[in-house]
């Protein structure tokens, strides 16, 4: 990095889309468009030559999707990937494969008006290249087979079933807040609870149109159920509810029941959903009942509202450094003193049902 700037490689099969992405990313002062390629051949050669800090990738392209381009890129010479998706439900639906195969972040493009709607999410564009140059990216499995591209196509099989939880009071409720690499960590979490396992609400950052296929991945790969929330619904055990793309999402009484609120409310912190709605509402209503999970994500979004949820009773984990793409997130909510416990991902899940099973889930002393 002799300029010092972030240097951008833009992959796209559109003449347009490669010239208006070069144009914002050249506009930044701490960035550079180092060159561009039409398809993934071209880009494979290029990124030898060139070594840049950032790709930008389009999901569908001439000789070899994205997708394969992008597999084959995480097993060999694993690098930062924005991709650059599409707003329909089969974009959505390869945008959740990409995420999962080691992309950092996605934006999603307009399907009319595409030079000024680009240029609307130019600060978009630039933020999450600024956050992919610094995150954290793994190398994929070597003997990992090539990825199905279909949408549908068979999931792997959910790690061994945890034995059921049986006779825990339903006032309990996890939340979950994430942003950069949350969706893959949201993953890991929710494929190890059992079927009785507590609530869970999740705010995940992410726009409208996207949400929709993040659930139904989920909810095939797990033993609960998950789907996104929809205003004023019962919030049930054995159940995950996630934030609607572009929608707040809070937690309410109803009686003795917990109730979704879900609304077009004001951005919070810049995020629409926002971590921070959740956990305030959480500290509100659900107090000592609750369970508190900070994955992954650039920014402080939730970290405070993190801390009145264990003012208010709350048992909190947060992700460590090491296992996290981005260290935004959870770094705040530890400075917050919002953490009980801070936990590789992987140890996550298993320290919470540990504490389900041992305790009923009541609250004992802290350990940090």
């Amino acid at each position: 990095m002799r300029s010092g700037k972030i240097r951008v490689v833009v992959v796209d099969d559109s003449a347009l889309v490669r010239s208006l992405l070069a144009e914002i990313i050249n506009r930044q002062s701490d960035m550079e468009c180092i060159g561009t390629a039409n398809d993934p051949l071209i880009a494979r050669e290029m990124i030898r030559e060139l070594n840049p800090d950032v790709i930008t990738l389009d999901v569908e392209m001439p000789r070899m999707d994205g997708i394969d381009f992008l597999g084959r890129l995480m097993r060999l010479r694993p690098m930062p990937v924005v991709m650059i998706s599409t707003l329909t439900e089969r974009g959505a639906e390869v945008t959740m494969k990409a995420l999962e195969l080691g992309a950092v972040d996605f934006v999603a493009k307009p399907r009319v008006g595409l030079a000024s709607g680009l240029n609307e999410l130019a600060a978009d564009i630039v933020d999450k290249i600024r956050i992919a140059s610094v995150a954290q990216v793994r190398r994929l499995p070597a003997k990992a087979p090539a990825p199905p591209t279909a949408p549908g196509a068979a999931q792997a099989a959910p790690p061994p079933a945890a034995s059921l939880l049986g006779r825990l009071s339903t006032e309990k409720v996890i939340c979950i807040g994430a942003s950069t690499g949350g969706t893959e960590a949201i993953r890991e979490v929710l494929v190890h609870m059992p079927a009785d396992a507590p609530a869970i609400a999740i705010t995940q950052h992410m726009p409208a149109g996207f949400t929709t296929s993040f659930a139904a991945r989920l909810d095939a790969l797990c033993r609960i159920t998950v789907k996104e929330a929809v205003n004023g619904e019962r919030i049930l055990p054995g159940h995950a509810y996630i934030a609607p793309g572009g929608r707040q999402f809070a937690l309410a009484r109803s009686g003795a029941n917990y109730v979704a609120v879900v609304d077009d409310g004001p951005p919070v912190n810049r995020h629409k959903p926002s971590v921070e709605v959740l956990f305030r509402s959480a500290a509100q209503v659900v107090g000592r009942n609750a369970f508190g999970i900070m994955l992954t994500g650039m920014g402080a979004d939730g970290a405070a509202a993190m801390r009145e949820m264990r003012d208010a009773g709350s048992y909190n984990y947060v992700q460590d450094e090491a296992s996290c793409i981005v260290f935004g997130m959870p770094r705040e909510a530890i400075a917050h003193g919002a953490a009980d416990e801070v936990l590789p991902l992987t140890q996550i899940a298993p320290a919470l049902i540990a504490r389900l099973r041992g305790s009923g889930g009541d609250r004992v002393h802290h350990r940090i």
